[in-house]
Formats: structure tokens, sequence, C-alpha cells
């Protein structure tokens, strides 16, 4: 169900909600609920993730998208898009690199196999493919080939007021830097846990927790870095067609293979952002 549709029961007091009466997509922050939306109704989407923080020097990165989100059918759904970023970027002894415009594209494919409104919890299948012109741990120029994987499971612990999301992940890619001839293969994995609270009606406030293992080689061939984040996040109806959402996660605990410390800031960030708004038509 869309957005629009949440918006819509804003007059409705919240404890009076129905299973499927939340748009749980968005509702998490970094994990993401498994509704796709209705047919007929599309909603252009943007997202800006922030990056901050790395072993070695100034890393500050800030990625963006933009996609059309179209519901097919009430199980299937295509998403097109672009990407833009912007890094600032330094180490020790050296000048500050700045660079950005835009990175590349996607397409994103959900598939519902699941339901919560007819079954005990719904279960989402995420597909997304991409192409992106910078390496996104270093920020120069690069051709990058990729694609996620994700299982989206929720449920309506409180039906209308209370939900939880779990989210399974694996992702891998291709890039080779525009200033070599070296291919680089990496893979990644991610199991992300969420739960959000309706404190009035439209308005969800939560927390998430995330555990991610980085890996050399396509296939998880040799672990390279693992990381915990925890964070709050808030999901908003701005209008009966607009909303947005927000989350910040910090890196509490974490290991990078071959390197000293509590936390892994070779493959991972110390801070991750995210700030979602999106317009259903």
């Amino acid at each position: 169900m869309s957005s629009a549709v949440l918006a819509q029961s804003l007059p409705t007091a919240a404890e009076n909600l129905t299973p499927g009466d939340i748009d749980s997509e968005h509702l998490f922050g970094f994990t993401e609920g498994s509704d796709l939306g209705v047919p007929g109704e599309a909603e252009l989407e943007w997202e800006t993730s922030g990056r901050l923080g790395k072993r070695l020097g100034r890393f500050v990165a800030i990625d963006s998208g933009l996609a059309l989100k179209v519901p097919l059918t009430s199980d299937f759904r295509l998403a097109p898009g672009i990407t833009f970023n912007a890094y600032n970027v330094g180490s020790p002894g050296t000048p500050t690199r700045l660079s950005g415009g835009i990175a590349g594209a996607f397409l994103e494919s959900r598939f519902r196999l699941l339901d919560r409104r007819t079954g005990p919890f719904s279960l989402t299948l995420n597909i997304v493919p991409s192409y992106n012109g910078v390496d996104s741990g270093s920020g120069v120029g690069a051709r990058s080939f990729g694609t996620e994987v994700g299982l989206l499971a929720d449920y309506e612990l409180i039906p209308g007021k209370l939900v939880a999301a779990l989210n399974a992940g694996f992702a891998f890619a291709s890039t080779r830097l525009n200033s070599g001839d070296e291919l680089v293969l990496g893979s990644s994995t991610e199991l992300a846990g969420a739960i959000a609270y309706q404190v009035r009606a439209g308005l969800f406030v939560g927390g998430e927790a995330r555990y991610a293992r980085t890996y050399e080689g396509l296939m998880l061939d040799q672990l390279a870095g693992q990381a915990v984040y925890l964070g709050p996040t808030i999901y908003t109806t701005l209008t009966p067609h607009a909303w947005a959402s927000f989350t910040w996660s910090f890196q509490v605990a974490g290991k990078a293979v071959g390197e000293p410390g509590p936390l892994d800031l070779t493959s991972f960030d110390r801070h991750q952002m995210r700030l979602r708004v999106g317009y259903s038509f």
C-alpha cells in the first residue's frame, strides 16, 4: 500500500487501524519493509545517504539516488533510477580531494512472496543490478558493476501500531579503477532488524540493528571485515501524497582483518545516515 493511502488515514485514530493500513516499506531506515505500492499509482523517491569516518584521513561521502517506482501488479514492481555522489577525501600530508556528479544507474525489481494481509507475515524478494562510475570506498573514478539481492520480511506485532522487520542481503560487484587495469572483486552480506512504533497517526519512531560482513571475491571467498551498527529511525507523512524518513547509524563494534582496533574503519564507515523523501501520484 502506498504512502498516499497511509496519509489519507490520518484522521483515523491509530488504535483503530487494522493490518494492511500501514505501508511498511520506509518505516525503518536502512532496513526496508516488504510493501511495494499498488498498481496504477507511481512514486518518485529521492534517497540521500551520508558516510563519515575512515581509519586514515578525512572521508565524507554523500550518495544520492532518484527512483521512479512503478507497481505493475499487486505483487511485482519495477523501479529504474539514477545515482549521484559527492566525496571529500584526504589523508595526512596530502591535499583534500573533492569529486562528485552523476555516478550511475540501477533497476530495482520487487517480487512479493507472502502478504501479511492474508498470511502470518510479509516476505518480498528484492533484486537491484547497478552500474557505478565511482569506487564507493575511495571516491575515485571507476567502472563498477554489481547486484544486490535481499529478502525483506515484516510483521505487525500490534496491528496498526507496532511493526517489526527483518532483512537478509547479499551483494557482489566487480570494479576496475580508471587509473589501472586491476579488476577488484568483492561481495558482502548483511542482516538487519528493526522495529517502528506509531506515536501518532502518520508518525513512527523506532530503532534498528545491522550486522554486515565484507569479503574479497564474488562469492564470499575471504573475509575482509565486519561491523555492527545501531541507530534510531523516524518516519512521517508530510502531505496526503508525500512522506519522509531519516536514520543515523553508529558503528558500535567491528573488526578489520589484519588491522588493529575494535572497529572496522577500513571497509566500513563510523557513521552512516540516510534521508528519504517520496511523492506518490
